[in-house]
């Protein structure tokens, strides 16, 4: 059994200001995206994006923040909130789903994109290859946090964690740093050029790059679902598995489809 470090999940304090852990890794996985689509959209010399880039990346921020919290509302806790509606937007005391900001993202950007005309498939492909950073980043402030820990394991690596009783469970953090962090950063960024290149290097169309992120990850997140501890309030659900685990198979469903479709319609066009 490994020992868990004991991190204050507080950095330092102003007063009544609070500088948290888990929210510098939110910033520093918006200020990754932020400069590596810079980066690529400089690389493809996407001018009328970069003219555009800093209000959509706030506007992508709003999304990402209003859709998981709103996510979190109505797939994870909704009879809590319809009982405490003023507490939807206490998002100080935690409560974000990655569902639900990844459905707020993609409706803000393709309002803003739809507004600009700015080719959202596109800019889609640009940004889905840095998300997997902010998602290492996000579940390594949930290990600080000591939140989100695993089911109880004898696994040597098991830890015990605070809040989680005196038995040693499995650091499911970890598991999706590695997975939906570092591994999917990887395959994600080494095809990134895919959809730029011509038919005949082995070209796929834009909007691949996006399909294929809500595939892997939503295997992933279903892999790692099998030993993460079930949400108290909802348990296990249909056919003995997680929510999260039912919106990872929706969203993989999602995914293929989304593939496919692409694959028509630009090959009619």
């Amino acid at each position: 059994m490994l020992s868990y470090p004991n991190i204050d999940p507080i950095i330092f304090s102003l007063g009544p200001l609070h500088v948290r852990w888990y929210g510098l890794m939110y910033i520093l996985g918006f200020m990754s995206a932020y400069l590596l689509v810079k980066y690529q959209a400089t690389r493809f010399r996407w001018n009328n994006l970069l003219d555009h880039l800093d209000n959509l990346n706030l506007t992508l921020i709003a999304g990402v923040i209003s859709g998981g919290r709103l996510g979190y509302v109505l797939f994870y806790n909704p009879s809590y909130y319809l009982q405490h509606p003023l507490e939807v937007f206490a998002t100080w005391q935690g409560g974000m789903s990655f569902h639900g900001g990844c459905i707020g993202v993609l409706i803000c950007g393709a309002l803003y994109c739809r507004r600009h005309t700015i080719n959202f498939w596109k800019a889609a492909d640009l940004y889905v290859v840095t998300i997997p950073i902010g998602l290492g980043l996000g579940r390594i402030g949930n290990f600080m946090n000591g939140e989100l820990y695993g089911r109880l394991t004898d696994a040597p690596w098991g830890m015990v964690f605070p809040g989680g009783g005196p038995l040693p469970r499995h650091p499911s953090q970890i598991y999706e740093v590695l997975l939906e962090g570092v591994l999917l950063f990887t395959i994600l960024w080494t095809l990134k050029a895919r959809p730029w290149q011509n038919r005949e290097a082995g070209w796929w169309p834009h909007g691949s790059m996006l399909a294929l992120f809500m595939i892997l990850y939503g295997i992933f997140r279903f892999m790692v679902e099998f030993v993460r501890e079930p949400d108290p309030q909802l348990g296990l659900l249909l056919a003995g598995m997680t929510m999260g685990q039912l919106l990872s198979l929706t969203m993989v469903a999602g995914g293929i489809l989304l593939w496919y479709w692409r694959k028509k319609v630009t090959k009619v066009s």
